[in-house]
Parts: C-alpha cells; structure tokens; sequence
C-alpha cells in the first residue's frame, strides 16, 4: 500500500469518526454557555471570510468589481427575503450584465 493510498484512508476513518462523534455524544456531553457563544461566533467568522475570499479573489488576485457587486445584490435580496432562485438569479445577472458593460 502506497503512503498516498494510506493517508487518503486515515484521513477518511477520521473523518467518518469525526462526524460520528457528535450523534453519539449529543446528551452525554454538556458545553459550557460561553463555549457555545465562542462555537456560534466562530461559524459567523469562517463563513465571513470564505464568502469575502471567494467574492473578491481570483486566482490570487483581485476578481473584478463585477463580482463583489453582484454578492452584494445577491445579499441584499437575501436580507429582503427574497426566494433563493431569484437572490442566485439576481446575483449571476447583476455579475453579467456588469461584465457585458465591460467592468470586470
């Protein structure tokens, strides 16, 4: 067996062990309030910074102002509730008709 062969291995067996533990602990284990608020806060956090990664960056660069606009939209119809298709809509067609206008 190769090394690559045996990583790919552990790294699945941790990471079935990984999900299994959260089912099988729920109950049993009791976190703290301020663990919880720090858990809570740190979703927000790495959530933050995928989306700003992935609306401003673009093969280590900057991507363009049509993209970040167009999150934008797609976040303020989000924030006005707005059905998913039509914030996903929103978003890809507000990015388009920007690159169409020749802001990329």
């Amino acid at each position: 067996m190769s090394a690559t062969v045996a990583m790919i291995l552990a790294l699945a067996v941790g990471t079935y062990a990984f999900r299994l533990v959260g089912p099988a602990l729920h109950g049993r284990v009791e976190l703290p309030a301020r663990v919880q608020e720090l858990l809570s806060a740190g979703a927000i956090v790495l959530l933050t910074a995928l989306l700003a990664t992935g609306a401003l960056t673009e093969g280590g660069g900057f991507a363009g102002w049509a993209r970040p606009i167009g999150v934008l939209v797609g976040g303020v119809m989000a924030w006005r509730r707005a059905p998913f298709v039509v914030v996903v809509l929103g978003a890809a067609g507000t990015a388009a008709l920007l690159r169409a206008f020749g802001m990329a």
